[in-house]
């Protein structure tokens, strides 16, 4: 497995390169779930890709990425949809349970973001060979929710902790900048690391990210035994939590250079992953007819 400093020093490298060949920026909405779906659309094969096409709003134009923040800017209108971006865990144990963890604040079991990664891939894998008018779901917003969600579990503080939820009621300073410790992973991170190594341009990113995942990963971060493993997801990224993003981030602190550039690279090694599960999920849905994996 390719360590975190590899990932970060390949990176950097790669832009010395990239930047000779990347012309202009490029235009996004949410950073980190642009770059997810980017990465996961390279790796389609050619049934995902079509059939993925054939879901995808005439306004997306063919590109995944142009949908991966679509969850975000509905969840104030679709307000049943607010629990499904995060799984709260018990303070301080650093581990995740679906049985436990996976319910909303009123109880609800299965609304959390492993739950819905369950959920819309049941409604894909359930209605593909099914005709028009006996489908009982959008299988559109199913895409849609499912590639935003699988971004998500991947975000560390999206499997944070329920006292602090998730870190939003962290206050923190971000260099200069009030903010919570939430939102410095959300978007934070990445975008002191779009001026600072990437010209401010998204598409370098990707494509530094792109050049640093190897074969051997790509096996790896794929395997799961039936369509879909949102909780081994999830239980990696609040270890990470713990280990990296809570940690040195009390309330009140200042996060300067030491944190941005140690967290940096857990940073694009989880956008890496998200991209290459989410698109190993895409193949599987249009592909077979896999069980779905569930604790």
């Amino acid at each position: 497995m390719i360590s975190l400093k590899s990932w970060w020093i390949g990176s950097v490298l790669s832009l010395l390169l990239l930047s000779l060949l990347v012309p202009g920026t490029f235009g996004w909405g949410k950073d980190g779930h642009h770059v997810i779906c980017e990465i996961a659309q390279g790796y389609l094969s050619e049934d995902a890709l079509v059939g993925v096409k054939q879901l995808l709003p005439d306004y997306a134009e063919g590109e995944l990425s142009a949908i991966c923040f679509w969850a975000d800017e509905i969840r104030w209108h679709y307000h049943w949809s607010r629990p499904l971006h995060y799984v709260d865990t018990p303070d301080f144990r650093c581990n995740y349970q679906y049985c436990r963890d996976c319910h909303d604040s009123a109880g609800h079991k299965d609304m959390c973001v492993t739950g819905a990664i369950y959920n819309y891939t049941n409604q894909l894998t359930s209605s593909l060979d099914v005709p028009d008018s006996e489908i009982k779901y959008n299988l559109t917003e199913a895409l849609m929710f499912l590639s935003h969600f699988i971004g998500d579990v991947h975000q560390p503080l999206h499997v944070g902790f329920i006292g602090d939820e998730g870190g939003n009621t962290i206050t923190v300073r971000w260099y200069r900048r009030k903010t919570n410790l939430h939102h410095v992973w959300d978007t934070m991170i990445i975008e002191s690391a779009l001026k600072t190594y990437y010209n401010s341009d998204l598409t370098t990113m990707i494509q530094a990210i792109q050049q640093n995942i190897t074969n051997e990963d790509i096996s790896s971060w794929e395997n799961c035994n039936g369509t879909v493993c949102p909780d081994p997801y999830a239980s990696e990224s609040v270890n990470l939590a713990c280990k990296f993003a809570y940690r040195n981030a009390t309330p009140g602190s200042t996060l300067g250079d030491d944190y941005f550039i140690s967290r940096l690279p857990v940073v694009e090694k989880r956008l890496a992953q998200s991209g290459i599960r989410l698109a190993a999920v895409l193949n599987r849905i249009f592909s077979s007819n896999l069980p779905i994996a569930k604790e």
